[in-house]
């Protein structure tokens, strides 16, 4: 299993973004957390929704994984909350480093 990993999840609002990315960041769940308004179309409850949400890419540790999954289950006003996480096999050294010495 890889060190570090990148984890994608989604709010409705941009308060709730920031929040949540605040609380990681001083919780040193996670290194850096950035957010961008985005429109998404998807299939909920057996009807085609289309949203304006904020993505919110994470980059940490394995680590912190379960931490952040009770951050994102604490705030997030979703019923079925989504969170991917995606391995990083590779980077810039000293970024990942930054990482590390940046998560618990």
């Amino acid at each position: 299993m890889e060190k570090f990993v990148q984890v994608t999840t989604t709010f409705g609002s941009y308060a709730e973004a920031r929040k949540f990315a605040r609380i990681l960041v001083e919780k040193r769940l996670a290194a850096c957390v950035q957010i961008t308004p985005i429109a998404s179309t998807y299939r909920w409850k057996g009807k085609i929704r289309e949203e304006k949400e904020h993505l919110v890419l994470i980059k940490t540790k394995v680590s912190a994984l379960d931490g952040i999954g009770g951050e994102i289950a604490g705030i997030s006003g979703y019923e079925l909350p989504e969170m991917i996480v995606t391995p990083i096999i590779g980077g810039n050294d000293d970024y990942l480093g930054w990482v590390d010495d940046n998560v618990i």
